[in-house]
Protein backbone atom coordinates (compact mmCIF):
# COMPACT_ATOMS: atom_id res chain seq x y z
CA UNK A 1 0.00 0.00 0.00
CA UNK A 2 1.23 3.39 -1.00
CA UNK A 3 2.59 4.85 2.18
CA UNK A 4 0.12 8.16 1.05
CA UNK A 5 -2.61 8.40 -1.55
CA UNK A 6 -0.61 10.63 -3.69
CA UNK A 7 2.54 8.27 -4.18
CA UNK A 8 2.24 5.12 -6.92
CA UNK A 9 5.53 4.02 -4.85
CA UNK A 10 5.24 1.59 -1.81
CA UNK A 11 6.11 2.24 1.84
CA UNK A 12 9.75 1.60 2.49
CA UNK A 13 11.66 1.30 5.79
CA UNK A 14 14.76 2.75 6.19
CA UNK A 15 16.94 1.63 8.99
CA UNK A 16 20.71 3.04 10.28
CA UNK A 17 22.42 1.67 13.40
CA UNK A 18 24.22 4.28 15.49
CA UNK A 19 26.41 3.58 18.67
CA UNK A 20 26.82 5.84 22.05
CA UNK A 21 28.20 4.66 25.52
CA UNK A 22 26.54 6.16 28.63
CA UNK A 23 26.16 5.36 32.37
CA UNK A 24 23.04 5.23 34.78
CA UNK A 25 21.92 3.99 38.07
CA UNK A 26 18.14 3.01 38.35
CA UNK A 27 16.70 4.31 41.37
CA UNK A 28 13.45 5.60 42.01
CA UNK A 29 12.75 8.51 44.63
CA UNK A 30 9.65 7.05 45.15
CA UNK A 31 10.59 3.71 46.44
CA UNK A 32 12.88 2.77 49.56
CA UNK A 33 16.25 2.30 49.52
CA UNK A 34 15.40 -1.66 50.38
CA UNK A 35 12.98 -1.93 47.59
CA UNK A 36 15.09 0.09 45.16
CA UNK A 37 18.12 -2.74 45.86
CA UNK A 38 15.32 -5.55 45.53
CA UNK A 39 13.44 -3.85 42.20
CA UNK A 40 17.04 -2.85 40.00
CA UNK A 41 19.59 -5.08 42.27
CA UNK A 42 23.16 -4.44 40.51
CA UNK A 43 21.81 -1.30 38.84
CA UNK A 44 20.93 0.67 41.93
CA UNK A 45 24.95 1.19 42.67
CA UNK A 46 25.21 3.98 43.88
CA UNK A 47 28.01 5.09 41.58
CA UNK A 48 25.86 4.26 38.56
CA UNK A 49 26.95 1.85 35.81
CA UNK A 50 27.81 2.00 32.36
CA UNK A 51 26.43 0.57 28.38
CA UNK A 52 27.73 0.85 25.38
CA UNK A 53 24.17 1.39 23.48
CA UNK A 54 23.11 -0.01 20.32
CA UNK A 55 20.45 2.03 18.21
CA UNK A 56 18.30 1.51 15.17
CA UNK A 57 16.21 4.07 14.16
CA UNK A 58 13.72 3.09 11.27
CA UNK A 59 12.23 5.61 9.06
CA UNK A 60 9.34 5.32 7.07
CA UNK A 61 7.69 6.84 3.79
CA UNK A 62 7.37 6.82 -0.02
CA UNK A 63 10.34 6.54 -2.01
CA UNK A 64 11.05 10.21 -3.76
CA UNK A 65 10.97 8.37 -8.11
CA UNK A 66 13.26 11.03 -8.85
CA UNK A 67 15.89 9.83 -6.37
CA UNK A 68 14.85 6.44 -5.93
CA UNK A 69 15.28 6.74 -2.18
CA UNK A 70 13.67 7.83 0.74
CA UNK A 71 15.75 10.32 2.05
CA UNK A 72 19.75 10.95 2.20
CA UNK A 73 21.44 8.91 4.36
CA UNK A 74 23.56 11.31 5.19
CA UNK A 75 20.68 13.38 6.66
CA UNK A 76 19.36 11.08 8.57
CA UNK A 77 22.95 10.09 10.27
CA UNK A 78 22.78 14.05 11.24
CA UNK A 79 19.41 14.31 12.37
CA UNK A 80 20.07 11.10 15.09
CA UNK A 81 23.47 12.11 15.86
CA UNK A 82 22.53 15.39 16.74
CA UNK A 83 18.98 14.55 18.53
CA UNK A 84 19.45 11.28 20.35
CA UNK A 85 23.32 10.42 19.79
CA UNK A 86 25.50 13.54 21.24
CA UNK A 87 22.67 14.27 23.99
CA UNK A 88 23.47 10.38 25.33
CA UNK A 89 26.82 9.83 24.62
CA UNK A 90 29.63 10.28 27.34
CA UNK A 91 26.42 11.40 29.92
CA UNK A 92 25.16 10.68 33.01
CA UNK A 93 21.90 9.86 32.05
CA UNK A 94 20.46 10.51 35.79
CA UNK A 95 22.36 13.85 35.41
CA UNK A 96 22.92 15.08 32.13
CA UNK A 97 19.79 14.17 30.43
CA UNK A 98 16.33 16.65 30.87
CA UNK A 99 14.18 13.69 30.82
CA UNK A 100 16.01 11.53 33.46
CA UNK A 101 15.22 13.79 35.80
CA UNK A 102 11.66 12.91 36.42
CA UNK A 103 12.08 9.34 34.77
CA UNK A 104 14.30 5.96 36.14
CA UNK A 105 16.98 6.14 33.29
CA UNK A 106 16.21 2.10 32.76
CA UNK A 107 16.05 1.41 28.68
CA UNK A 108 12.45 1.40 28.04
CA UNK A 109 12.52 4.87 29.39
CA UNK A 110 15.52 5.40 27.22
CA UNK A 111 13.96 3.97 24.30
CA UNK A 112 10.62 6.09 24.80
CA UNK A 113 12.81 9.31 25.84
CA UNK A 114 14.52 9.06 22.08
CA UNK A 115 11.29 8.11 20.58
CA UNK A 116 9.69 11.36 21.95
CA UNK A 117 13.15 13.04 20.82
CA UNK A 118 12.59 11.75 17.21
CA UNK A 119 9.12 12.66 16.89
CA UNK A 120 9.22 16.37 18.42
CA UNK A 121 11.99 17.22 16.19
CA UNK A 122 11.31 15.42 12.65
CA UNK A 123 8.76 17.83 11.57
CA UNK A 124 11.29 20.63 12.44
CA UNK A 125 14.08 19.39 10.78
CA UNK A 126 12.16 17.78 7.77
CA UNK A 127 9.09 19.89 6.55
CA UNK A 128 6.93 17.95 4.61
CA UNK A 129 9.45 15.11 4.03
CA UNK A 130 7.24 11.76 3.25
CA UNK A 131 9.79 9.98 5.30
CA UNK A 132 9.08 10.13 9.38
CA UNK A 133 10.18 7.86 12.23
CA UNK A 134 8.65 4.69 13.03
CA UNK A 135 10.79 3.24 15.69
CA UNK A 136 13.89 2.98 17.71
CA UNK A 137 15.57 -0.51 19.11
CA UNK A 138 18.03 -0.44 21.49
CA UNK A 139 20.70 -2.60 22.07
CA UNK A 140 21.47 -2.39 26.26
CA UNK A 141 23.24 -5.55 26.10
CA UNK A 142 23.28 -8.33 23.82
CA UNK A 143 20.56 -9.84 25.92
CA UNK A 144 18.48 -7.24 26.53
CA UNK A 145 16.72 -4.94 23.17
CA UNK A 146 14.05 -2.85 23.74
CA UNK A 147 11.77 -1.31 20.72
CA UNK A 148 8.89 2.03 21.14
CA UNK A 149 7.38 2.57 18.06
CA UNK A 150 7.17 6.53 17.52
CA UNK A 151 2.87 5.92 16.63
CA UNK A 152 2.72 4.39 20.43
CA UNK A 153 3.80 7.35 22.39
CA UNK A 154 1.58 8.76 24.14
CA UNK A 155 -0.86 10.87 21.99
CA UNK A 156 -0.23 14.18 24.08
CA UNK A 157 2.00 15.65 21.26
CA UNK A 158 2.91 18.18 24.13
CA UNK A 159 4.40 16.11 26.07
CA UNK A 160 6.54 15.24 23.29
CA UNK A 161 7.33 18.78 22.04
CA UNK A 162 8.15 19.42 26.19
CA UNK A 163 10.45 16.95 26.48
CA UNK A 164 12.51 17.80 22.99
CA UNK A 165 12.42 21.60 24.52
CA UNK A 166 13.91 21.00 27.45
CA UNK A 167 16.50 19.07 25.71
CA UNK A 168 16.67 22.03 23.26
CA UNK A 169 15.53 20.71 20.70
CA UNK A 170 12.84 23.16 19.72
CA UNK A 171 14.35 26.10 17.62
CA UNK A 172 12.24 29.49 18.04
CA UNK A 173 9.66 30.82 15.52
CA UNK A 174 11.41 33.43 13.49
Amino acid sequence: MPANNSSPWPTVRVTRRYRFSASHRLHSPELSADRNREVYGKCNNPYGHGHDYVIDVTIRGAVDPRLGRLMGLDQLDQFVRSTIVEAFDRRDMNADVPEFVELVPTTENLARVAAARLASAWPLAFPGSPAIPEKVRIWETKNNIFEMFVEELNSDSAHAHEAADSAGLVKESQ
